[in-house]
This record gives C-alpha cells, sequence and structure tokens, in this order.
C-alpha cells in the first residue's frame, strides 16, 4: 500500500496526514518558483547592467529543474489524472496478457 494513494477503508487522520503532505508539496513547489523568479530578476538585472546575456544559463538550467519538479507534484503524483490513466492501461495490459497466458496449452 503505497502511503500517498487513497484507499476506500483509510481512517480520517489518515486523510488528513495525505491532505497535509499533498499541500507540502504544492507549498513546496510554489516557494521554488517564487525563489526562482527573484533570483533570476536579480541576476538578469545584474548581467544587462554588465551589458552581457549570462544570466539566460541559470535560468534555462534552473527552469527546467523548475519544471521537472511540477511535474513530479502535479503530473506524476499519485491520483492525478494523468497518473490515473497510466495505471488503467497498464491493468489493461496486464489482464490482456494474463488471458493470453490462460488460454495457452501447457506444453
Amino acid at each position: 500500500m503505497s502511503a500517498h494513494t487513497i484507499h476506500a477503508n483509510d481512517t480520517a487522520e489518515r486523510l488528513q496526514d495525505l491532505a497535509r503532505c499533498r499541500a507540502r508539496k504544492k507549498l513546496g513547489w510554489y516557494m521554488h518558483a517564487a525563489i526562482y523568479l527573484m533570483v533570476n530578476a536579480a541576476l538578469t538585472a545584474l548581467s544587462l547592467h554588465q551589458g552581457k546575456h549570462w544570466s539566460l544559463y541559470p535560468m534555462v538550467f534552473w527552469g527546467f529543474g523548475l519544471l521537472v519538479h511540477g511535474a513530479s507534484v502535479w503530473l506524476i503524483a499519485p491520483r492525478s489524472a494523468w497518473w490515473q490513466r497510466m495505471v488503467e492501461r497498464e491493468a489493461k495490459a496486464i489482464e490482456r496478457e494474463r488471458r493470453a497466458d490462460h488460454g495457452r496449452l501447457p506444453s
């Protein structure tokens, strides 16, 4: 049983813990995004003041990290729509494999 998924027999306390965990992850991403914006604004101002464009490099690479962090919070997290579609697709594939194996005669 995964610590981050909801089950029918979960207690109210466990659901509250799960809600806190999810909220903490989302808040972590919002803080990450706010720091990204503030730091990169300062770096951009500094690089433009110098007449150069070096601030683009940390902005792009850190932005990629922010994107991956966001994907882990909203897309890949259990119970997201994308995650549910993947689970359903895998369950259907397993069922097809099980039927195919069941239909084979032993050698």
